[in-house]
């Protein structure tokens, strides 16, 4: 494996998770522009923190998955209140997990390049469409429309766009930072 010499494994991935959270505020910055241009009207602060998620049956998928692990861990079923903190935590969790690894994979080059961020983006988009039916939150990929999937696929290539970034611009690994 080739790192910067300077970088440890456990600094790689801090920083990754550093650049995954900037990523997971830039991926929800993009959905809230679009979901107001479509004519939603929540302020951003009760849209990010799901201030309309009141029961289980109106939760997203991060609240689902949360569930599951949680109620696993637990041993016991969570009360419906529970779904809006639980959605917000495995949200960033997962945006800031994902962050870390990208930082561990890409540390390993000599410079990262900014390009590396759109097939990332791309993966953590397909893992979900891989993982979440398996756990039946997602329907299996082919039953959703062209439309649903590319609205998807934008948000997490933002996601993986932004992440690289402040990957490469709070790295202290030199070389070219924009190829």
């Amino acid at each position: 494996m080739r790192f910067d010499h300077r970088q440890s494994l456990f600094g790689l991935g801090a920083l990754g998770a550093a650049a995954g959270a900037i990523g997971t505020l830039a991926f929800d910055r993009f959905l809230y522009r679009r979901y107001r241009r479509e004519g939603g009207d929540s302020g951003f602060t009760d849209w990010e923190t799901s201030a309309g998620v009141r029961s289980w049956e109106d939760a997203p998928a991060p609240a689902k998955v949360g569930k599951r692990f949680l109620e696993a861990v637990l041993g016991r079923e969570l009360p419906a209140e529970s779904a809006r903190p639980v959605n917000n935590v495995t949200h960033w969790t997962y945006g800031v997990q994902a962050g870390a690894f990208y930082g561990l994979l890409v540390g390993s080059r000599r410079s990262p390049k900014l390009w590396y961020g759109i097939p990332f983006g791309a993966g953590v988009w397909a893992s979900g469409y891989v993982v979440l039916p398996v756990l039946g939150v997602y329907r299996p990929i082919w039953e959703y429309d062209r439309e649903t999937l590319q609205k998807d696929l934008t948000g997490h290539l933002v996601y993986g766009l932004t992440t690289a970034a402040a990957f490469r611009l709070l790295s202290p690994i030199r070389g070219s930072r924009w190829k």
